[in-house]
């Protein structure tokens, strides 16, 4: 499904990419409080996102990573290559943590919490259409620290070292889904997520299969 309003003034559109609509309308009643922004258009789909796009050009996208089955970091690459003009600026309820970098490596400008979004996102919409990007204090010493070759003790390295595809199989085998009912989510074969699953068994030196459940399920429940 997808909503649209039009405006013919000269203020910067804003597309709202979430599958909840009373997240999209209270983000639309916050935005178009302000004189120069206005909420130009609403999609609750990958599809719907990239057709309002191409039909409507927005200056600027609010992506939410979770999209029903569909993966909003997907979303944000695919928007990169085709319409790069557009600025995305994501609003998840993942932590920052473990999505923010991943986020702003797909293309994204700026990675907000879904709990700041009331306080912050006016603030990082203008930020990132001022040319900078939009990170949290914590996050921006993080990735400061990265930068510098500080550890940081508070990520798992190994979950890190994820793709994004790895991490979003692995997330959903911790909300305790089986190869073949996460394979349907993703339209890919069962013999591909068996791939994913053996992969991030590897990377995270798992020795089985129910010991990445268990790692998956504590990993979830620690970053909910």
């Amino acid at each position: 499904m997808k909503k649209i309003s039009h405006t013919k003034n000269k203020k910067i559109g804003i597309l709202i990419v979430d599958d909840h609509p009373i997240m999209r309308r209270g983000l639309a009643e916050l935005i178009n409080l302000e004189k120069d922004l206005v909420v130009c258009g609403e999609a609750d789909s990958v599809k719907t996102a990239l057709e309002f796009i191409k039909t409507h050009k927005p200056r600027v996208a609010l992506v939410d990573l979770s999209l029903k089955n569909e993966n909003g970091l997907e979303l944000i690459k695919d928007i990169k290559a085709r319409f790069p003009t557009v600025l995305m600026l994501v609003l998840s309820m993942h932590d920052e943590a473990f999505y923010a970098e991943r986020a702003l490596r797909a293309g994204a400008k700026g990675y907000i919490m879904k709990q700041q979004a009331t306080t912050q996102v006016l603030v990082a919409i203008r930020r990132i259409l001022g040319g900078d990007v939009y990170l949290s204090d914590l996050m921006s010493s993080k990735v400061l620290r990265k930068v510098t070759g500080e550890k940081d003790h508070k990520t798992d390295s190994s979950v890190e070292r994820l793709s994004d595809r790895e991490l979003e199989v692995f997330r959903m085998i911790g909300t305790g889904l089986g190869t073949r009912q996460i394979a349907e989510k993703l339209s890919r074969s069962v013999k591909t997520v068996e791939t994913y699953r053996e992969h991030i068994k590897l990377k995270l030196d798992l020795k089985d299969s129910s010991e990445l459940v268990q790692n998956a399920i504590q990993w979830l429940h620690s970053n909910s």
